[in-house]
């Protein structure tokens, strides 16, 4: 059996899907399956699959249910005891595997091993931003307000702990397992890294170094961030019923940084009214995170104000 199961969905991505293959085989650590979850797409993404020729690679096919609902297909599959997860548009350093496997081995009481990310534009070049965040002693609610893991091609997680968290669905009248919870189109990521919290007795620890390079495509925010938020508040519901002392102690915290997050994705959108919104309906919620934070919050709200004031300069 493989040590580490990597899953990847695929959906209309022919313009990154080989490059994030090659990023997968490429890997110093040899000891992987790679499950391409197809995930009912219509354009060339599936054949660009195909033309690979490397015995790792298994491809399974479903009609369409979206990120989670892919991954949710790959994991029940795997074999590995190590399961990775990597977006189909996103890309590892070649040492990811092998860095994540050794930092694992040597802490059992470690379920979830990440690390920082790099940001990169559809043309793989870097865009000068970095998610470095906090990698040790962190708890429930450090991953609520601040999401260490970052986003979903960062982390490698021991298979052990999805079984921890699966819940059955019914689907076509027979029960499913499930990790990800699939009426999330927007936040699966956040909303699983905390019944992960939450309910197992596992730890987060990140290690060094920016070893996901995770792809920023202009264009959409506008149109999604209500959805995005909408989700994120169905997360927030979800957790004061799973842990309602630590949204009691902690949800005007997490709230203002996400808010503050959807500022920053649109000062880089230059969409600078919506970007302002967000500064201030995250600093109404949280004003103390000018103390914790203040250079990137003052800078988050004077990028927002100025994308709104001055767009002809951005």
């Amino acid at each position: 059996m493989p040590a580490v199961s990597v899953i990847m969905p695929v959906y209309n991505v022919e313009r990154y899907v080989a490059r994030s293959i090659r990023s997968v085989l490429e890997q110093t650590f040899t000891d992987f399956e790679l499950i391409l979850v197809d995930d009912g797409g219509t354009d060339g993404s599936v054949a660009i699959c195909r033309s690979f020729d490397d015995p790792r690679i298994r491809i399974h096919s479903q009609k369409n249910r979206g990120l989670a609902g892919a991954r949710n297909a790959g994991i029940r599959v795997a074999r590995g005891a190590l399961i990775a997860l990597l977006d189909s548009d996103d890309l590892w350093h070649p040492e990811k595997l092998a860095r994540h496997v050794a930092h694992l081995a040597t802490r059992p009481d470690v379920g979830i091993s990440f690390s920082g990310s790099a940001m990169i534009d559809e043309s793989d070049r870097p865009i000068g931003i970095s998610m470095r965040p906090a990698l040790r002693d962190l708890g429930p609610a450090d991953i609520f307000c601040r999401n260490p893991v970052g986003n979903g091609s960062a982390p490698v997680i021991r298979r052990a702990v999805f079984d921890d968290i699966a819940f059955a669905v019914e689907r076509d009248g027979v029960a499913e397992t499930s990790y990800f919870d699939e009426t999330f189109r927007y936040g699966e990521d956040i909303e699983c890294w905390m019944r992960m919290a939450c309910g197992t007795s596992c730890r987060f620890e990140g290690i060094p170094g920016d070893l996901t390079l995770y792809r920023i495509v202009s264009g959409g925010l506008s149109a999604n961030t209500d959805k995005m938020y909408e989700h994120w508040q169905r997360m927030f519901e979800k957790v004061s019923h799973m842990a309602p002392d630590l949204v009691a102690g902690h949800g005007h915290r997490a709230r203002g940084y996400q808010l503050r997050y959807y500022a920053r994705r649109g000062v880089r959108e230059r969409q600078g009214r919506a970007a302002l919104r967000s500064f201030a309906a995250a600093m109404a919620s949280h004003p103390m995170m000018v103390v914790e934070e203040p250079k990137k919050t003052i800078e988050t709200g004077l990028a927002a104000l100025a994308v709104t004031l001055l767009p002809g300069l951005f």
